[in-house]
């Protein structure tokens, strides 16, 4: 992680200076001071390249003169709207572009504590990286960024505010590192043990293998699981942070536990309905949404978040064998219901009918939202821009919309209904797994409906975001974490204790 550090203005002697700028300002703080020790070379650079200000607008001025290597002024837009997500954006965009400096400075102009805090967020998830498994890479290619000095009049409280956010990067980071991760390593047995390691946020886990899965009857996870070689595992995180004060507040619904529930496929071949070859290598991220809701729970813990709250995570590796589960196959989900398969590339979806069932049977939660990279039908709705979010409770689905609008993480309605849940009627069972070609989006989270068993619920169908093909100004290109800050900001917004 890139190193954060908290200071008073000052003019660097020498190295790297990235400064945030409004749109329409002069040069003030520490590029006032940097223009004034460069005689004029700053304000000379930026009327030459016509810079406004504008949204993540960015001139570089290479060795301008009193010591420096590099300052990076990046455009906020207007700066009565930049705060949050700007602010953040911008300073994504400058880390980028530092990265050929070991060290810089960063002046994010007149904000308050809070905002350099956010400044640092920014600057901090997108100078992530994935380095494990690179051995021949030149030194010149490999970003050097490793310290970054925040600038604030009130470095204290600057510093304070950063401390909590660093815990939600951290998440976000280890959601990241467990998408990326080749599917060979990350195994289901791989990242239920990975999840142990949140054990020692005080985060309680528990992970059941195939034989507790078989005497519980998970038949619906357990089918999806029968052709690998590798065995399935569900993992259970729970953290307790609501306190004792928590138990005697009104109304037994604020007692219960907010429930998040991943999709945890580690590769999916589609199974016998085996996937065409191109592009098959992706599908190594079919496990974002149980990533996801590892990453939360690291975060939550990570900042001691006021709430109690679990996450569950379905973990199988679907492959096509002699043992592989047929089209045309019948199973037995947890809840007693029986489904017909009739296409084995429709798998999450089984994978999170017995877990979502098994959630509200046994923690009684507040509410469910799961997660999964669930269907292509919501790419082709929506595209990479925003998730598809399905709920059966209005309240739910509006913080949702808000947390993903305050964080960039944003998620679209879609709808819900009985014609849509016909689609699924089996001949022979009580429904099968697909209900066709239109519409596969919504037919997939009609399914899931079938298992919450009337409990305030949303799903959150991530195919498209869960993975970048570009850099984006708080994101480098690959795995996103999609779902991480939103559901935190959630948390954070609508159910901690105070």
């Amino acid at each position: 992680m890139l190193e954060i550090t908290f200071a008073k203005p000052a003019l660097p002697e020498k190295g790297a200076l990235a400064l945030l700028v409004g749109e329409g300002e002069a040069l003030a703080g520490l590029g006032a001071a940097a223009d004034q020790a460069t005689a004029g070379a700053l304000g000379r650079a930026l009327a030459a390249a016509s810079f406004k200000g504008k949204k993540n607008e960015t001139v570089t001025i290479l060795a301008p003169g009193a010591g420096l290597s590099r300052v990076v002024v990046v455009g906020l837009g207007r700066r009565e709207e930049a705060a949050g997500r700007a602010t953040e954006e911008a300073a994504g965009t400058a880390a980028a572009a530092l990265a050929a400096e070991p060290e810089a400075v960063l002046d994010a102009g007149p904000v308050a504590p809070a905002q350099a805090a956010e400044a640092a967020l920014g600057a901090t998830l997108r100078a992530w990286r994935f380095d494990r498994y690179r051995t021949r890479e030149k030194a010149e290619d490999r970003p050097k960024l490793a310290r970054l000095v925040l600038a604030h009049a009130d470095a204290a409280k600057a510093r304070a505010a950063w401390a909590p956010l660093k815990a939600v990067a951290e998440g976000v980071f280890l959601a990241r590192e467990l998408v990326t991760e080749p599917p060979n390593v990350l195994t289901p047995a791989e990242m239920a043990e990975r999840c142990r390691g949140l054990a020692k946020l005080g985060v309680e886990v528990e992970v059941l293998g195939p034989k507790e899965m078989r005497k519980l009857g998970f038949g619906a996870l357990l089918g999806v699981a029968q052709g690998s070689a590798n065995e399935p595992r569900l993992v259970v995180m729970q953290w307790h942070g609501a306190g004792p004060a928590a138990k005697g507040r009104k109304g037994a619904k604020a007692a219960r536990p907010l429930a998040f529930i991943g999709k945890g496929v580690t590769f999916d071949t589609g199974g016998i309905s085996l996937k065409p070859a191109q592009g098959m290598e992706e599908m190594k991220t079919d496990m974002a949404g149980a990533a996801t809701v590892i990453g939360l729970m690291a975060a939550l813990a990570g900042r001691k978040a006021k709430v109690d709250a679990v996450g569950l995570v379905g973990l199988v590796e679907n492959m096509p064998s002699g043992t592989a589960q047929r089209p045309g196959d019948v199973v037995k989900t947890y809840s007693g219901q029986t489904v017909e398969v009739l296409n084995t590339d429709a798998e999450g979806r089984l994978v999170l009918a017995d877990v979502l069932w098994y959630c509200q049977e046994r923690f009684d939660p507040a509410f469910m939202i799961d997660l999964a990279t669930l269907t292509g039908a919501i790419v082709v709705s929506l595209g990479h821009e925003n998730a598809g979010l399905f709920a059966n409770d209005d309240a739910l689905a509006q913080t949702l919309i808000a947390a993903g609008q305050a964080t960039g993480e944003q998620v679209w309605r879609m709808p819900l209904g009985e014609a849509y849940d016909k689609l699924l009627k089996s001949d022979i069972a009580d429904m099968k797994n697909i209900g066709g070609r239109p519409a596969g989006a919504i037919t997939a989270a009609q399914f899931l409906q079938r298992f919450v068993n009337g409990k305030p619920w949303a799903h959150l169908d991530i195919a498209g975001t869960a993975w970048s093909s570009k850099d984006k100004p708080c994101v480098p290109k690959g795995a996103t974490a999609f779902g991480v800050r939103l559901l935190d900001r959630l948390v954070a917004d609508h159910h901690e204790t105070r």
